[in-house]
């Protein structure tokens, strides 16, 4: 039905009515069941604009959610990833201390990548920028 609503078959069928409604009360010789300035036609007009502002608000609403609900799930994702690469990261350098190539990467840098992502400190930074 949203598709309708925001289709030109829509405006068509509105423009053929609405065109055909005044054509008829403007025809001479022939009962006009809303003469001139066509008040039913206005209430009409009044009606469907609401039902389609309502319309179009609850669609707007259900949208807002559906993306909530995405950035969520990509959320999700991201830190699972995050997790998969810290883990591999730290199998990598437990290979490389095996191997005993322990000089060529052991820094800072690393043992920073290699420890797990502090998520509410994220979220804590994150929040404000959403809501403002």
């Amino acid at each position: 039905m949203i598709g309708f609503l925001g289709s030109g078959r829509l405006l068509a069928a509105c423009v053929l009515v609405f065109s055909g409604w005044i054509g008829l009360n403007l025809l001479p010789n022939v009962h006009h069941f809303d003469p001139f300035p066509f008040p039913l036609l206005e209430m009409g007009l009044s009606i469907f604009a609401v039902i389609l502002s309502v319309t179009v608000l609850i669609n707007q609403n259900r949208q807002g959610r559906i993306e909530s609900i995405q950035r969520n799930v990509e959320f999700e994702v991201n830190v699972r990833a995050e997790e998969e690469v810290t883990r591999l990261l730290t199998l990598v350098h437990e290979i490389h201390q095996k191997l005993g190539l322990n000089a060529v990467i052991d820094n800072k840098e690393l043992e920073e990548m290699k420890s797990d992502t502090d998520l509410k400190a994220i979220h804590r930074a994150v929040e404000p920028k959403q809501k403002g």
